[in-house]
């Protein structure tokens, strides 16, 4: 591929040529454009962050599919494109709007000048695709000081592969995986005038839905980012992604539950609680803190249900959308924090939650929502660690502070569940399955201690060999519990 000036020209020539006849087949290269479009402009207008009255500057706005609709609620709005004809064919279509001011200019041009701390959101769509690596990053650094503070960056990419149906002669598309663009934008700061420092902050990565379910497509992608201060606390997203859910850590909770797996038991527990679901084709399933995806590809493979799966780690959100990549599962992928995530009324027929709520302070408050999510008659079934009714011991209460968690004892965690409206709740104690899980697990740590330390390293496996222990022994003592719940929405 080209570099530099020829870069741009590469990409210049490619979209003068297919957008000859400016249309949205065109502008999306796919013959179905028109059907894809009902579903997904909405799909992605309504990701957006707040922009009623606010400045918006909208990148690669090509004939306006975007342009029309963010002008309705916008205060300003400065549509750019590097095509004369679509910016022309925009004016015309959507010139009637007054907040609207068009722009034929190219992102990467220093001739092109954005006030510093102007625009309360800047948008784009399928845009950085057609970018080289040095002119995302360097459109990073100039986005970020465009932003007002607290204001926020959308973009949606293609990513791995092409999704389009149009026939092309040459494709200088860069199809790159989605952790390039969460690091670049991760890494992305600055300081003002005053000496006071920006980084962005991410509040949103997932999917979009609508190519999911047309096309069982995990390849289109979109980023929410904000403009924070770089002393706001992003705490505990930074511990997950940084320790608990490292690259490394994940790696070593694969070794022991199995690829795709980061909880108790791997797949093995996954069937036998999966089975108890009844699941059905079509149902709507949502997985709350679902990791790289193990259960979720396990569900859409075996019973066709549609699977939703959210996690507030960066890390294993990235890793289970590389992995869908091809299976053709109705998956779709979302990095979010489950306690600000809304869902509208009767939406789900499962929520399914295994080992991930013991990060969640405000439980009776999230599973109100839950109970708000699932349609009537839906379920919710959920594994979690607990701890019994007594006050812990010294290295338990370590233990739980040093993973930040917010633990109970099964019967508070049924009555909570009964609080937020739910019936036939089961609540059992299922820690001799967790201590015999455990310790199976150890024995195939010990077998593949070799494999462990080639991947990772001797420190790594010892650490990890010593943790399960400590959780073998907190489990047979009766201190550490493994909860089960299932419940129900009349």
């Amino acid at each position: 591929m080209a570099s530099g000036m020829d870069e741009r020209e590469v990409q210049k020539t490619y979209w003068i040529e297919h957008s000859a006849d400016l249309s949205v087949e065109a502008m999306m290269l796919d013959s179905n454009a028109s059907d894809l479009d009902k579903e997904e402009r909405p799909e992605v207008l309504s990701l957006l962050p707040a922009y009623e009255g606010k400045s918006v500057l909208e990148l690669g706005a090509g004939i306006g599919r975007f342009t029309g609709e963010l002008a309705e609620k916008a205060g300003q709005l400065v549509a750019l494109d590097f095509i004369e004809s679509a910016i022309k064919k925009n004016e015309s279509i959507n010139g009637h709007h007054k907040n609207v001011k068009f722009m034929c200019a190219d992102v990467t041009s220093p001739d092109l000048h954005i006030s510093e701390g102007s625009v309360d959101v800047i948008f784009s769509n399928w845009l950085l695709m057609y970018l080289s690596d040095n002119e995302v990053e360097c459109l990073a650094a100039r986005m970020i000081k465009w932003l007002k503070d607290d204001g926020c960056i959308f973009f949606r990419e293609s990513c791995f592969h092409q999704s389009g149906d149009s026939k092309r002669k040459y494709n200088p598309t860069h199809y790159r995986e989605p952790r390039y663009y969460t690091k670049v934008f991760k890494e992305c700061c600055m300081s003002d005038n005053t000496g006071n420092s920006f980084e962005l902050s991410l509040v949103g990565c997932k999917c979009i839905g609508a190519y999911v379910r047309n096309k069982k497509n995990q390849n289109q992608i979109c980023w929410i980012w904000q403009k924070v201060s770089s002393h706001d606390d992003k705490g505990f997203q930074r511990f997950l992604d940084r320790v608990e859910y490292s690259n490394e850590s994940i790696l070593r909770y694969e070794h022991v539950y199995g690829k795709g797996f980061v909880s108790v038991g791997g797949l093995e527990t996954t069937k036998e609680l999966v089975a108890k679901l009844g699941l059905k084709p079509g149902q709507k399933v949502l997985d709350v803190g679902c990791g790289v995806g193990g259960s979720d590809f396990y569900m859409a493979k075996n019973f066709d249900v549609e699977v939703v799966g959210i996690d507030f780690s960066i890390n294993m959100i990235s890793l289970a959308i590389e992995r869908a990549i091809g299976l053709k599962y109705p998956v779709e992928f979302e990095c979010a924090d489950c306690t600000r995530k809304t869902y509208p009324v009767n939406t789900f027929d499962i929520i399914y939650s295994r080992d991930a709520l013991l990060h969640i302070k405000d439980k009776p408050t999230l599973f109100k929502s839950f109970h708000q999510w699932l349609k009537p008659g839906g379920i919710l079934l959920i594994t979690d660690y607990c701890k019994n009714a007594e006050n812990p011991s010294v290295e338990f209460a370590d233990y739980i502070e040093r993973g930040g968690y917010h633990l109970h004892d099964i019967k508070t965690y049924e009555q909570m569940l009964e609080n937020a409206g739910f019936v036939n709740v089961i609540a059992e104690d299922r820690t001799d399955l967790f201590v015999e899980t455990l310790q199976k697990e150890l024995n195939d740590l010990e077998k593949k201690k070799n494999e462990f330390v080639d991947d990772l390293s001797e420190e790594y496996y010892n650490e990890t060999v010593k943790r399960w222990k400590g959780k073998l022994n907190r489990g047979e003592s009766g201190e550490q519990k493994w909860g089960f719940f299932i419940a129900k929405k009349e």
